[in-house]
């Protein structure tokens, strides 16, 4: 049997992350929640989604997460994993880095 799929979702810094973990347990830290082996989706090549990249490279080498457990907002276990996001915490609306224009001429 495989291991549990977690989806984790938890406000950092004014926005609503959405993770997907394997492991989801009481820290040993007081007051905290561990979340480790992270999964993200594996990509070669053209980056499909902006965001899952800009999660794995700010998670991609942290070995758990310990988060304060009044920023959890949800711990779902699933069958599969969806698109990791990171949501405006007001609108709830996907956060979406533009991409980079040239400077207008003056």
């Amino acid at each position: 049997m495989s291991k549990p799929l977690y989806k984790v979702t938890f406000l950092n810094a004014g926005k609503v992350y959405e993770l997907y973990a394997r492991t989801v347990a009481s820290g040993a830290l007081w007051g905290f929640t561990e979340v480790s082996e992270l999964v993200f989706d594996v990509h070669d090549g053209v980056v499909i989604d902006p965001t899952e990249e800009r999660l794995r490279d700010e998670f991609g080498n942290t070995r758990a997460l310990h988060l304060p457990m009044h920023s959890i907002v949800r711990i779902e276990e699933v069958e599969r994993k969806g698109q990791s996001a990171i949501r405006d915490a007001a609108t709830g609306e996907k956060v979406v880095t533009p991409f980079p224009l040239p400077a207008k001429p003056r």
